[in-house]
């Protein structure tokens, strides 16, 4: 009789996971240059992260923190499979939904609603669950009548607010975050920490990137400490804050 196969408790599992990005110099543009110069373009290899080994339980909400090129924002983009580790594997369990870059995949000569459904298809949704959804996701972007404007016409704020709006409203069982809650005005950002504190307490997995340490030590339970590619610290995420702090506050 064979064995039920136990369902994994991790939502992300990183295992082993390095990264290099490939950098080529003097590379030549034009067509005589590619001839006379076929063979001398100097190549090296940027290694970002290195060794990353880590489990993420479902319903965890962890932040990543660092300096500006520790390597958290290229680990947040491996985890939504946006780029692929050089060595290693990721693996994910469940829906996942992203917010890596504002505004990331709209068309700015479709109009917001166009936008709605374009995005929200991206993220695995069909077209009648974005009907019954899409006047959710309109309210909570306040965005009113700009939704049928393009979104070439938007502000940056309003881009955030459309791009957080269609991912919270996916119900996916992973969010990952990078920065975007750092965008619009204070009414909105606070009304996007509500809207997680909410997903939390839902049992979502909640992986998120930021410089505002306040934000993060008021979300997360757990923190993690990326230094120049590899993880430093892992745990509490007020011990990990503080322990950033003094090394690089």
């Amino acid at each position: 009789m064979k064995k039920k196969k136990e369902k994994s408790k991790h939502a992300i599992v990183v295992d082993n996971v390095s990264k290099k990005f490939k950098i080529v110099y003097d590379k030549p543009n034009t067509l005589k240059e590619r001839l006379v110069f076929w063979n001398k373009s100097k190549i090296s290899y940027n290694e970002v992260l290195r060794n990353i080994d880590l489990k993420i339980e479902k319903g965890e909400t962890v932040a990543l923190i660092g300096t500006n090129g520790s390597g958290k924002s290229t680990l947040l983009k491996l985890m939504t499979k946006i780029i692929y580790p050089t060595y290693g594997e990721i693996t994910t369990t469940g829906k996942l939904t992203s917010l890596l870059e504002l505004g990331a995949g709209f068309h700015p000569d479709f109009t917001g609603r166009e936008n709605i459904y374009f995005n929200a298809s991206i993220f695995g949704l069909t077209a009648a669950e974005i009907d019954n959804r899409i006047q959710d996701i309109i309210d909570f972007s306040e965005l009113g009548e700009y939704i049928d404007t393009p979104v070439r016409t938007y502000s940056s704020g309003m881009y955030m607010r459309l791009a957080f709006s269609v991912a919270i409203n996916v119900d996916a069982d992973i969010l990952l975050i990078d920065e975007i809650l750092a965008v619009g005005d204070q009414h909105f950002q606070d009304k996007c920490f509500e809207k997680l504190e909410n997903l939390k307490k839902s049992n979502k997995t909640i992986v998120i990137v930021s410089h505002s340490l306040e934000s993060v030590k008021k979300l997360c339970t757990r923190g993690i400490w990326i230094y120049d590619g590899e993880v430093r610290k892992d745990g509490n995420i007020d011990q990990i804050v503080d322990e950033y702090l003094k090394v690089c506050g």
